[in-house]
Formats: C-alpha cells, sequence, structure tokens
C-alpha cells in the first residue's frame, strides 16, 4: 500500500508556483481526445505530446502496488482508463474490469493493445459526472488514477455521486489525484488540496485514507528540456527540469494523494 510521507524539500529554493487562470478554466481549455491523438489540445496554443505525460505503457507503480495486497478485488471499474495500461494489467492479474473515459481516441488505443494481448476488458466512453452508460450497482471496487483532479469544482461532485450509483454498497474507491504538497511539482494538472477531496467525495464515500505517494509521469529531464518553452506558454510556469523529482528510471514523479474510501451504506 502507498505509504504516508512528509512533504519533500529536497530544494529550499523553490517557489510553488501562480497559476495564470483557475484549475478549472485551465483543464476546461483542454481537449482530451486531441491529447490523445498527438494534437495541440488547447486551442490558439501550438502545444502538443507524442504521448501524453500520464501514458506510461504499462500500470501506474501504485496501482500495482495497490493489486499487491489485494486491495483491489471483484469487478473493478477503471475511471478514466484513457489508452488502458491500468485496466489491461489488472486484466492480466484475472481481475474482470470495465474501463471508461470520455475520450473515443484514447479508448480506440485500449482496445487495440487489449486485442493485441488476447485480454478481455470492456471500454466504454461516459462523461464521468454521469455515467449513463453503467449499470447501477455493477461494481466492486473503483481505481481513478488521475482522473478527479481534471474535473471542475461542480464536476467533482456530481463525479462522486455518479460513482455511489454504479457501485455496489460498501465497493472501495482508490484514488490518485495531484496534491498540493510543498516541492517542485508538474504545472499541470493543478493540484487539489485535502480538504476538496473531503468536501466533494464526502457526502457520497466515508473517507478512510488520505495519505501522501507519488503519480510516475513519461516526463524525463531531456523531454521537460524540449519541451520546456511550450509549458511556459501553456500555463505561465518555467518548470526548471534540474530541480523536479525523476524515479529510477529517469521518469519524473510528483506529489499525489492516495485516498481510499467505501460507498456509503443508504
Amino acid at each position: 500500500m502507498p505509504e504516508e510521507s512528509a512533504p519533500r524539500q529536497q530544494h529550499p529554493e523553490y517557489t510553488a508556483p501562480e497559476y495564470t487562470a483557475s484549475p478549472a478554466e485551465t483543464m476546461a481549455a483542454v481537449d482530451f481526445d486531441a491529447f490523445y491523438q498527438g494534437k495541440p489540445f488547447v486551442e490558439g496554443l501550438d502545444m502538443a505530446f507524442e504521448t501524453p505525460p500520464w501514458v506510461l505503457g504499462e500500470p501506474q507503480p501504485v496501482v500495482v502496488d495497490l493489486e499487491s495486497t489485494g486491495a483491489l478485488s471483484g469487478h473493478v471499474l477503471d475511471a478514466g482508463c484513457g489508452t488502458g495500461d491500468n485496466a489491461l494489467f489488472l486484466a492480466s492479474r484475472g481481475h474482470r474490469v470495465t474501463g471508461f473515459d470520455a475520450s473515443p481516441a484514447a479508448l480506440d488505443q485500449a482496445g487495440k493493445k487489449a486485442r493485441e494481448r488476447g485480454l478481455e476488458v470492456e471500454f466504454t466512453v461516459s462523461d464521468a459526472t454521469r455515467l449513463d452508460e453503467l449499470p447501477d450497482g455493477a461494481f466492486d471496487a473503483v481505481l481513478d488514477s488521475g482522473l478527479y483532479h481534471v474535473l471542475a469544482p461542480a464536476q467533482r461532485s456530481a463525479y462522486a455521486q455518479a460513482l455511489s450509483r454504479v457501485v455496489r454498497p460498501g465497493a472501495r474507491l482508490h484514488m490518485l489525484a495531484a496534491a498540493d504538497a510543498e516541492g517542485p511539482k508538474t504545472p499541470l494538472p493543478p493540484p487539489v488540496t485535502a480538504e476538496d477531496l473531503r468536501t466533494h467525495l464526502g457526502p457520497h464515500w466515508d473517507i478512510e485514507r488520505i495519505r501522501l505517494t507519488r503519480f510516475t509521469t513519461s516526463f524525463t529531464e531531456e523531454s521537460l528540456i524540449r519541451m520546456r518553452p511550450a509549458i511556459r506558454a501553456a500555463s505561465g510556469i518555467d518548470v526548471d527540469p534540474a530541480a523536479v523529482e525523476y524515479d529510477g528510471r529517469g521518469r519524473l514523479t510528483s506529489p499525489c494523494w492516495y485516498v481510499r474510501a467505501s460507498r456509503r451504506s443508504g
């Protein structure tokens, strides 16, 4: 399980970034379907990634840790599954998995990976604030690896409610969301506070644990150097590639919350 850790302060000269727009305004401008197609993802801004920085081509390390402890069981819903790396990993470990995302382009890629690997996962296009395509009470566990923090505050409440409808009573939610911890972090997505999580999840979910861990991205120091001018133009933030943290494989990691919650009865 992800262990609680204090915010890292290896770079005392670091100053927390000031966003040029509110988090809601920043994320509302992003076209995620274009993002997954390697196209400019903000209108009027010539900025694109060949691969979205949250797509590793393998499961998120925290998800691997969770699965190894038996935290994910029964029919698992992968919320905001993107190109399916986490969902396919869980399926390869014998789990029954359904993944949803708002991006058809992402799900096309996920489906192709599933066919190539001979894995069975149901992928569905759905709006996270409604989940109309998903049946009521169908899931035993939810994995959210990076969806919550891209939603606007009002959307987060609707999302929490929609999730509570499609899971069984007592179902567990496991969430990774960008954290407002001190220290170096990437400019997007804008981080959320622990209080934000309690406010929006609390009416429908009993929060059992909120801990700091690290979220792994596909950014490397080399790619950050290359993309630095475009990131600065997009967000107004200058990310110093030498002042952020990398894992043992040279991939940038950023602080995130691990949230464990259970669906309220009634």
